[in-house]
């Protein structure tokens, strides 16, 4: 009912979009705990619920709406949100070899299939599926987010298989955080950390909600912040989210590689060149001093300085 011309609009908005398509639970009656909180798909019914990926995709072309990638299951190893569903490295595995991944193929579907989707605590879950034979040539890559372990985690497994993208799908901002601290925090990890450790992308969660943090499901999380507050028809407030994508979305478009810039001190950076031959470099400042230092490229250079805590965009 609002998904669907709210996508439409974003899309007229920006054809070149991709949309990415993540369930939070299998249907109740597929599941071995009957609850839309936590229990897993049972074995039986992979074969209908890959069906449910299938009819999802081509109903949303019918719409105009092009689909781009999928993965089976967000959080994977998180039973406690509402809704949500346990899949095991091996059902998942399971699922996409024997189910999915050929349920794609015989429907002439060209979607990617990413896979974990979860904290950078547990690398070891998409190099176990990524290690089947069966299942790995579905696979375009793995997807992480970053409320346990190290951002590394996506370098451990890229070289384990570096074939595979690798990209990073979630990180929130709280209602009770700090700007300051979440602007630094995040830019240093989700974007810089992301891109320094091969990811395809850097996605923040979530996009808007109004000034009660909603809407959500019963039980979901009460205390997201969107990038924008919606507090009415024609107004609204950007917010740390906002910004610390916009460091790099508004000058890093699509099609930009990532090249080598080294690490100093406390400056965390990365560095881009775009299709246009530009070079970006996003640095961050995760000192507690305003920091001087030297840009320098092709033999030229520029010294410049960023205060405790602050990024900055650099383009030439």
């Amino acid at each position: 009912t609002h998904l669907i011309p709210l996508l439409k609009e974003i899309l007229l908005i920006n054809p070149n979009i991709k949309i990415m398509a993540v369930p939070w639970s299998a249907p109740v009656w597929m599941k071995d705990n009957n609850s839309t909180i936590g229990g897993s798909v049972q074995s039986k019914y992979y074969g209908v619920y890959a069906q449910y990926f299938i009819k999802y995709i081509q109903a949303m072309k019918q719409q105009g709406i092009t689909i781009d990638a999928i993965m089976p299951q967000n959080e994977p190893l998180n039973p406690y949100n509402n809704p949500s569903l346990v899949m095991t490295s091996d059902q998942q595995t399971t699922f996409i070899k024997n189910h999915l991944g050929p349920a794609l193929q015989t429907a002439g579907i060209n979607v990617k299939i990413i896979i974990y989707d979860h904290n950078c605590d547990k690398p070891d879950y998409p190099i176990a599926v990524l290690s089947d034979a069966a299942a790995n040539p579905y696979i375009d890559g793995s997807a992480f987010h970053l409320y346990g372990g190290d951002i590394s985690a996506l370098s451990t497994v890229h070289n384990a298989f570096p074939n595979k993208n690798v990209y990073f799908t979630e990180q929130w901002t709280s209602s009770d955080g700090s700007f300051s601290g979440d602007l630094k925090w995040h830019l240093k990890n989700v974007v810089i950390g992301s891109m320094r450790n091969w990811s395809k992308n850097a996605l923040e969660w979530n996009l808007a909600n109004n000034a009660s943090y909603g809407p959500h499901t019963p039980g979901g999380c009460s205390q997201c912040k969107g990038a924008l507050t919606i507090s009415g028809p024609e107004s609204f407030t950007r917010n740390v989210g906002y910004y610390i994508i916009a460091h790099a979305s508004k000058f890093v478009p699509m099609g930009s590689t990532r090249i080598a810039s080294n690490l100093s001190g406390n400056l965390n950076n990365v560095a881009f060149k775009t299709p246009a031959g530009k070079i970006v470099l996003i640095v961050e400042n995760d000192g507690g001093v305003t920091e001087l230092f030297n840009i320098k490229y092709n033999g030229k250079w520029v010294t410049t300085s960023l205060e405790s805590g602050a990024a900055g965009t650099y383009i030439w």
